[in-house]
């Protein structure tokens, strides 16, 4: 076990460095507590390397993945008309902000999720799964990707301290916007007509929202910086 445990943290230590993983982590942590996205990634990790290690190990085999790969490129698309929209909490909302805080959580847990399942750490962890042992694999794997978004969590934290806050916001947008073109290209590589159809429509959907949403907080933001003015 303890070989097994020691081979997998390297390799998907290695493998996850560069990987849209950590840049997503990086980003995330632009804007939001390290520690939620932390124990976020920690959640989604050992979920996704349970099913790789159960797929590996106990079945030998892969799952199909390109409609997963869609479905986390279209919640990338989303972070990043939310992170351009902004959020806007009272001092006295403190119980707001904690479902701010949950819905946080639950949002980037959701992501990496997606987003992990069909990457390469996945497809690497199903592979060492099939010749070592499965625990070993599991906690190795796990530990190795988790370290490595650390990393990239705590440049995403120094780099937060020193630039303004609405610089930070358009660059995460920008961020989140390349992961989704990028996760929904790779997912419809070879995908069928209809899958490319409703993929279109969700992003045009997706797309509409969002700007009604941000431009309907920008005039509130601008009607509470008037009523301020005024007072």
């Amino acid at each position: 076990m303890t070989a097994a445990l020691i081979l997998s943290f390297g390799v998907i230590f290695v493998a996850e460095l560069g990987d849209k993983s950590q840049l997503m982590a990086m980003t995330y942590a632009l804007r939001y507590r390290w520690w939620v996205i932390l124990l976020a990634i920690t959640v989604a990790t050992t979920a996704v390397h349970a099913v790789s290690v159960f797929f590996g190990h106990f079945l030998g085999l892969s799952i199909p993945t390109a409609l997963l790969t869609i479905l986390a490129g279209l919640a990338m698309l989303v972070f990043g008309l939310w992170t351009l929209r902004g959020d806007r909490l009272d001092d006295e909302e403190s119980s707001r902000a904690t479902r701010v805080g949950a819905s946080v959580f639950f949002a980037v847990m959701s992501a990496f999720f997606l987003a992990e399942l069909g990457d390469k750490t996945m497809l690497a962890t199903i592979t060492l799964a099939t010749d070592n042992d499965w625990l070993g694999v599991w906690i190795g794997s796990t530990l190795g990707m988790v370290a490595a978004d650390a990393l990239a969590i705590g440049v995403g934290v120094l780099l937060g301290r020193h630039l303004p806050e609405r610089i930070i916001a358009i660059g995460a947008a920008v961020l989140f916007f390349a992961f989704a073109a990028w996760l929904i290209t790779d997912g419809l590589i070879g995908a069928s007509v209809p899958v490319i159809a409703g993929t279109l429509s969700a992003v045009v959907i997706i797309i509409g929202v969002g700007i009604v949403l941000i431009r309907r907080e920008s005039r509130l933001r601008s009607d509470d910086s008037a009523r301020a003015l005024v007072r």
